[in-house]
């Protein structure tokens, strides 16, 4: 039960980074236009920074939702039944999937100099 809370805990902090990731997000994507519109290189410059500093952020909550799946994985009992067994290793094969994609975005953000690439995220 204590280990439910502390977890519950985490994600709720998790929250607030999702949060404070949407405002840059906004934010770098008002630098994106800028750099479109008016070919503002000091744009350019802040976007990339912030879609870096976003995505590294990213794989930093994706390690950590890996790394529960993973113990939830390890976990397993032999009277789990099989449903629950199932459910847990597809939860993290998909956290595994989330996280590779986050390395992936971010191997591109660190990449693309021109911004020709686009990066979404959900």
């Amino acid at each position: 039960m204590e280990d439910k809370l502390k977890q519950i805990d985490i994600e709720n902090k998790i929250w607030i980074i999702y949060i404070g990731i949407i405002i840059l997000s906004w934010y770098s994507n008002y630098l994106e236009k800028d750099y479109f519109l008016n070919n503002n290189k000091n744009s350019k410059d802040s976007y990339q920074r912030i879609i870096i500093i976003i995505f590294a952020i990213l794989v930093v909550v994706y390690f950590y939702f890996l790394q529960s799946s993973y113990k939830d994985l390890k976990n397993i009992k032999p009277e789990d039944t099989d449903e629950k067994k199932l459910l847990i290793y597809l939860s993290f094969v998909g956290s595994l999937f989330v996280f590779l994609s986050g390395l992936i975005f971010l191997y591109i953000a660190l990449n693309n100099e021109n911004l020709d690439v686009e990066l979404a995220f959900n």
